[in-house]
């Protein structure tokens, strides 16, 4: 409950209101850091939860540990769906970066859209894999307390990889009972986890340890085995607080990746079948974070550091024999790096021309040492050496938000960001660096107006930019541009005005100077023309009692190249259509302890070539969650995925690959990774 909602029968002033807004200005890694003492703060439980006078934008929201508990996941990326509109899908092994979508975009695994992991950034330029690589598997989904997401590059606390959008996801500091799950199903599904948070001194230890395996249902048994490993300790007094968290991450995998329709439809392949079986990877993720904070009556100080040692070794054959009719095209991407930073703030309370108002500075820094590697293999064993690169990048960025009211109806956001960028990289035989630096400044505002009938109208607009890979960036021959600047807008409205009713209806614009495209043939990403896109979001999020909630979001958006070409301005992968809906029940009178959860997902057809003549199909997929709660201690929860055992696409692309026998040059066709059949899994938890 927001202890300062309109509807409380406390006088709601201007300053109360200005309060509420508090942990939206903040840094989500702040939201639940405060005491209770001193500044009110919006407690979120679901995704309906009133944001009036909180959200800056009808796209921004929250979703709560309420609404994550009672959904069924098939992987942690999954939790990245809970943005509505956003889509995870997977075209590899589970070991893998989830592939996104978003707003028009086909975000790869992660580029143009910023998560953050407890304040850390999980973004990763300069990738061997993609730009932006974001891999969430290190994620302990019980554990995730809180989702912020916003859209769109209208928020001067995020900067690079944020210009569709961003999500901070907040981890729990302590549980209310210890936490024992056992978890089996289908295709050799196992995992279990172990959570508790004792007191240590005066402050809390929250341990949890995961381990989990699974083969799925491909002819080439993933053998998935990863272990997760999370310490945080945590103190609060008088307003003051610390956090230190460590988080362990190993991961192992065999991977099915796309396969050629020919090969299907020939009875070369079955569905699940592969045509290189060594394909795989192995990941490894280590990270310290500490963060310090403190609320007094006026003002919000934190700040935060972090480091993190990364590692992937990653084998891909996307073309099978296109390039070595021989030894075939399987390629090996290696990452290993080390990058750490600072992120620092101070917000203050004061007044502006005689209206309340919270002025923010902040300072991020960041810097990535990398070893990034591609090499031509067979069957994972080293053939040549086809570039390596040592890569440097540092980024330092300043920026200043203000937030004011100005009257009971009329409330501004301002801010401005300047983003320096070094880029250095030094290939394999080379005597020295070559470092390119650029730096950006990017203004961004929004209007927001009300709310009158429990209804506010906004309109929002700043620039932004992603960062291109440094690779690329140094290449003396035709190198990229280093800071590409997006341009975006959205007016939107977010209405209460239907009790237990929260509807949004967003319309967004968003220019690209130049697009970052993922290359099927050649496993990464390439920069193409500028685009532009458009389109509408309406979400709707009802809670029909206190114990049935319902939620259904859809999205359509239009995305073209607006550099004219006769290739045609098409561009690959971008979803032009998305409904999300479900429900959660929990306990409802007369059913004791019994809950369900009902997740379903279509994203619709993508243009998979520029001159638009090869289009995916569309994938609908329905997830269900059962359980009962014989009592506090004890619960039963049975998982089932793709209940209607749909035979549709995770993923599609449209490239030329090239089969045993084939003509040289290869055979254009249709490369898809099929979504998993229907499966079910069963868990038991025990809370002392």
């Amino acid at each position: 409950m927001n202890p300062i909602h309109p509807s409380n029968p406390v006088r709601f002033t201007a300053t109360a209101r200005l309060h509420a807004a508090w942990c939206a200005l903040l840094p989500a890694s702040a939201l639940v850091a405060h005491d209770p003492s001193s500044l009110p703060k919006t407690v979120v439980t679901g995704q309906g939860d009133s944001l009036l006078e909180t959200a800056r934008a009808s796209s921004e929201g929250f979703v709560g540990r309420d609404a994550i508990e009672y959904r069924p996941l098939l992987r942690p990326g999954e939790l990245l769906e809970t943005v509505p509109g956003l889509i995870a899908t997977q075209h590899s092994g589970n070991g893998k970066a989830n592939q996104y979508f978003l707003r028009g975009f086909n975000l790869d695994h992660g580029t143009d859209f910023a998560t953050f992991v407890d304040g850390v950034p999980i973004n990763l330029p300069t990738h061997a894999h993609g730009q932006g690589y974001t891999d969430v598997n290190f994620l302990i989904p019980e554990l995730v307390e809180q989702i912020h997401f916003r859209k769109g590059p209208y928020y001067a606390d995020v900067g690079d990889f944020a210009s569709v959008g961003s999500a901070h996801l907040q981890t729990s500091k302590a549980l209310n009972r210890s936490l024992l799950q056992t978890e089996a199903g289908i295709y050799g599904y196992a995992r279990g986890l172990w959570a508790s948070s004792p007191k240590v001194g005066d402050g809390t230890l929250l341990n949890a340890f995961e381990f989990q395996r699974e083969d799925g249902p491909w002819q080439r048994a993933a053998d998935f085995n990863k272990a997760n490993a999370l310490l945080h300790y945590s103190r609060e007094q008088d307003g003051i607080g610390w956090d230190v968290v460590s988080m362990g991450y190993f991961g192992r995998w065999n991977s099915t990746d796309q396969i050629p329709r020919r090969a299907l439809d020939s009875g070369l392949l079955d569905r699940f079948g592969t045509l290189d079986a060594t394909d795989g990877g192995e990941s490894k993720r280590f990270s310290l974070s500490g963060d310090w904070h403190r609320d007094t009556g006026q003002s919000h100080s934190q700040v935060s550091v972090y480091g993190v040692y990364y590692d992937l070794d990653l084998f891909s054959n996307f073309t099978y024999f296109l390039d070595d009719p021989v030894r075939g095209d399987q390629f090996q991407q290696k990452d290993q790096r080390g990058y750490g930073g600072l992120m620092a703030h101070q917000t203050w309370e004061h007044d502006l021309f005689q209206s309340p108002s919270m002025t923010t500075t902040g300072l991020h820094i960041r810097g990535d040492a990398a070893e990034v590697d591609l090499n031509h293999t067979q069957r994972r064993m080293l053939l040549e050496t086809l570039r390596s690169d040592e890569v440097g990048q540092v980024s330092v960025a300043p920026y200043l938000q203000n937030q004011t009211r100005w009257t009971d109806g009329i409330r501004t956001e301002s801010g401005i960001r300047l983003d320096h960028h070094r880029f250095g990289n030094r290939p394999q035989g080379a005597s020295s660096d070559d470092w390119v630096q650029e730096t950006i400044l990017s203004p961004k505002g929004s209007l927001i107006l009300g709310p009158w009938e429990r209804t506010e109208w906004n309109i929002s607009a700043g620039m932004g930019f992603h960062s291109n890979d440094a690779r690329g960036v140094s290449d003396p021959n035709a190198p990229a541009t280093p800071l590409v600047r997006t341009y975006g807008a959205e007016t939107g409205l977010r209405t209460l005005a239907i009790d237990r009713l929260q509807s949004t209806l967003t319309f967004w614009w968003l220019d690209s100077e130049q697009e970052l495209v993922f290359v099927g043939d050649a496993g990464n990403t390439e920069a193409t023309r500028p685009s532009r896109r458009y389109g509408i979001e309406l979400s709707n999020d009802y809670a029909a009692t206190d114990w049935l909630k319902l939620d259904v979001t859809y999205g359509g958006s239009q995305a073209r190249y607006s550099d004219p070409s006769a290739d045609g301005n098409a561009i690959p992968g971008a979803i032009e259509s998305v409904v999300s809906t479900g429900f959660t029940l929990h306990d409802a009178p007369g059913l004791g302890g019994f809950f369900a959860g009902v997740r379903g997902r279509y994203f619709g057809p993508r243009p998979l070539t520029e001159d638009g003549a090869q289009w995916s199909n569309g994938t609908a997929v329905l997830n269900l969650q059962v359980g009962y709660a014989f009592n506090p201690r004890w619960k039963l929860t049975a998982d089932l995925f793709n209940a209607l055992n749909t035979r549709a696409d995770d993923i599609t692309y449209y490239y030329p690959s090239r089969l045993p026998g084939e003509p040289a040059g290869g055979v254009s066709d249709f490369h898809f990774h099929p979504i998993e059949p229907i499966q079910a899994r069963v868990a038991l938890t025990a809370r002392f």
